[in-house]
């Protein structure tokens, strides 16, 4: 469970505590909320505010990743599109935290060529949560090399991963 869902749990629950501390009719006598509502309606807000920092840090975090990426993208010359030589392996965490995959490219040219590979890890709902350049170098003519991508981040939640660029030269 991602926090951000984890946090939307607790502002439901919080919510409904509010419901009904209200259905009960609670009040200080001259109709205003008692203290218990109050408070129930200030978590509730707190809730709602905690959950839009956290996405909004998560996607702070994804934007980063991703310009570091395209910068990293832009410093390969005179580099050929490779998407279709490149796979990826089954995402996993390694014993740090991070979320991590293999990534195999195949050397199609007879030259010993490199490959810079953009993987794009995502949430469930398809989100791009970060975005990573791996590169593999001295691949041999016609053969195969293999790299790992690794996020910049601990990701939570089930993350798969794509290939955004893949660029051989």
């Amino acid at each position: 469970m991602t926090a951000v869902a984890w946090m939307r749990g607790a502002a439901g629950a919080v919510v409904l505590s509010v419901v009904a501390f209200g259905a009960a009719g609670c009040s200080d006598g001259d109709g205003t909320p008692s203290g218990a509502v109050s408070s129930a309606a200030s978590a509730v807000k707190s809730a709602g505010e905690a959950v839009s920092s956290a996405a909004a840090e998560a996607g702070k975090a994804a934007e980063s990743a991703a310009a570091v990426a395209k910068d990293k993208l832009a410093e390969v010359k005179d580099g050929v599109d490779a998407k279709d030589q490149v796979s990826l392996g089954a995402v996993a965490t390694d014993g740090d935290g991070y979320t991590t995959v293999p990534v195999t490219a195949r050397n199609t040219d007879d030259a010993t060529k490199s490959f810079a590979v953009q993987v794009e890890f995502k949430d469930e709902s398809g989100n791009l949560v970060d975005t990573v350049v791996v590169t593999i170098t001295d691949v041999a003519g016609k053969g195969t090399g293999q790299g790992t991508a690794r996020s910049t981040h601990k990701l939570s939640g089930t993350v798969s991963a794509q290939t955004g660029t893949a660029l051989r030269y």
